[in-house]
């Protein structure tokens, strides 16, 4: 606790996991990673300082990654088969457990603030047409699809419909990367208040069809908070942890006293996830501002501050740069 009786802030944040190899990663690539996670760990950072909440301070961060074209989220999406951009993000909030998610969404820039506005509605989760005609009446302005696109995006989308493939994603290099690799958006964050709040976003998965939906849409599977426990978000391979209700789970092990925070978010990735077959991770923090990055890939886009303290980078398995 600090001086003034009030509980000391945390936020973290992911941008992806998976097949991360410092040989795959120029010295420039990986400074432009850090320091865009950085600058988006700092918009929360500032709401946190300033006395706003953890609601706040993630639907920032995660807005700030929305806007940064190294990420698979909002610009910078991955293309869809038919070779346009689907959005999904949700949001949640650990004092009242409200919660806003919208799935495959083209025209909203930010799919996290519609959530919020979603959150602040009779509705939890609106989807496609429904939630962009929602989106009008709530004051959206509607953008062009294609303002998401970068040539990098298309060019793993030629390569995956040459394959043949639906190609899961982040990259960590310039090449067009391997279908091992996770890119998804989320914060977690808890506030001078010992409110706890949860945001996860993405473009999904490169080459997908049929209106697909992973877990980043997902209450309860990509993003949990709920202040007896914690607040979770998750990237990966989006079926697995849906079949796993990964963020939910990790989230009543800790309610219940079955394991502290690391320990059951290790279970839930390592021996649930991992055992089905899937790959992936999440950030959490508990209701004490502990924060916690698990991982079973080789790597993962991961940032925070603890209690206040100074900003973390990390990409790799084995890595920390403070900033």
């Amino acid at each position: 606790m600090s001086e003034s009786g009030t509980q000391r802030f945390s936020i973290a944040l992911h941008g992806g996991a998976g097949t991360l190899l410092r040989a795959q990663m120029t010295t420039e690539k990986e400074k432009e990673y850090r320091e865009a996670m950085a600058m988006a760990l700092r918009r929360g950072e500032d709401a946190l300082r300033e006395g706003q909440s953890a609601l706040d301070a993630v639907i920032k961060t995660v807005a700030a990654l929305e806007d940064a074209a190294l990420f698979n989220a909002g610009v910078g999406a991955v293309f869809t088969h038919e070779g346009h951009h689907e959005l999904d993000a949700s949001l949640m909030e650990g004092k009242t457990r409200k919660a806003g998610a919208v799935c495959a969404v083209k025209t909203v820039r930010n799919p996290i603030l519609l959530c919020r506005e979603i959150m602040n509605s009779e509705f939890v989760m609106l989807n496609g047409i429904g939630a962009e005609e929602f989106a009008r009446t709530h004051g959206f302005e509607a953008v062009d699809n294609t303002l998401f696109s970068t040539d990098f995006r298309r060019q793993q989308l030629n390569q995956a419909k040459a394959k043949g493939i639906v190609q899961l994603d982040h990259s960590a290099a310039d090449e067009v990367p391997p279908p091992n690799r996770y890119g998804t958006v989320g914060a977690v964050a808890i506030d001078r208040n010992g409110n706890l709040a949860a945001a996860t976003s993405t473009g999904g998965m490169t080459n997908k069809r049929y209106g697909r939906i992973g877990d980043s849409a997902i209450i309860g599977a990509g993003t949990w908070a709920d202040n007896r426990s914690c607040a979770v978000s998750a990237t990966g391979h989006g079926e697995f942890f849906i079949r796993s209700a990964v963020a939910s789970r990790i989230a009543s092990m800790v309610e219940f006293g079955e394991q502290g925070l690391e320990e059951a978010a290790h279970q839930l990735i390592t021996h649930e996830v991992g055992g089905l077959g899937g790959d992936g991770g999440v950030v959490a923090l508990d209701a004490q501002g502990q924060v916690v990055c698990v991982f079973n890939s080789l790597g993962m886009y991961r940032a925070w501050i603890q209690h206040e303290g100074p900003v973390h980078t990390a990409i790799f398995n084995d890595d920390d740069v403070v900033h």
